[in-house]
């Protein structure tokens, strides 16, 4: 079975290189996330992931936020509302993964430059303005899945700047047996190579993505909004509340409001 995955995961890397180099540049926004859709759902199901995915309150043109266990989460996000991921800037020097991902819209946050945290912010706006979604993770790191970090709400402050609503999601795996799994946790010392390794060790993961009600369009500012939508992707997800603070999110010193 693990022989299987891996040749479809490698074929589809390989059809996604392709996609991308020749289909890409010609496609209209639609087709490209219909493209985006379409192949992240059979790379996650490639992984013997299953989606489960409750999307009521979704609405294009949201600032999506969620939480974040495992690289496999951008792939799950895009197999249900393909986005345009704000990521480390080190993505891009993952293998493939990376090359994938900056062509792909995703907007890459440089450590230590409040300059380019304007341009960030300017880029998320403008994406959010033309009807599509953008996904953050506010935690601004992963964690192992059992419970949910403090949110930097300078994350969200570019939505609200442009009116936009923002959208709770809240992730969650499970293992065959109906417990919690801990295969797809990418963090503290675990190699993208380990994590990878135990997804496919998994006879069968489920990934439950749960929408909440929309946040933002009543005038609460960004801490209220981060509040708020942590307190409700720690109930849709069952998690409980760590209160464990970074200094910034994702090292990158973000505009004041």
């Amino acid at each position: 079975m693990r022989a299987y995955r891996i040749l479809r995961i490698l074929l589809l890397l390989m059809c996604g290189a392709v996609a991308t180099l020749l289909l890409f540049p010609f496609c209209g926004d639609p087709a490209r996330l219909r493209l985006k859709r379409d192949w992240s759902a059979a790379l996650v199901d490639a992984f013997g992931v299953r989606v489960e995915a409750n999307t009521r309150h979704a609405m294009p043109g949201c600032l999506i936020v969620a939480n974040h266990i495992s690289w496999l989460d951008i792939f799950v996000i895009n197999a249900v509302l393909p986005s345009a991921f704000v990521a480390k800037d080190d993505i891009r020097a993952w293998p493939l993964f990376g090359w994938l991902a900056a062509k792909s819209d995703t907007i890459f946050l440089r450590r230590g430059s409040r300059g380019h945290a304007r341009l960030i912010n300017a880029a998320i706006a403008d994406i959010l303005d033309a009807g599509k979604y953008v996904a953050v993770f506010p935690e601004g790191t992963t964690t192992d899945g059992r419970s949910l970090l403090h949110f930097h709400a300078a994350l969200i402050q570019p939505a609200l700047a442009a009116g936009r609503p923002v959208l709770p999601v809240a992730l969650s795996y499970w293992a065959a047996d109906g417990e919690r799994s801990l295969a797809p946790r990418y963090d503290g010392d675990i190699s993208l190579g380990a994590c990878i390794s135990a997804i496919l060790h998994e006879r069968q993961l489920v990934v439950r993505l749960s929408t909440t009600p929309l946040l933002g369009p009543s005038g609460e500012d960004r801490k209220q909004v981060a509040l708020a939508a942590r307190q409700a992707i720690a109930s849709a997800a069952g998690l409980p509340l760590v209160s464990m603070e970074p200094e910034t999110p994702l090292g990158l010193p973000v505009e004041p409001r």
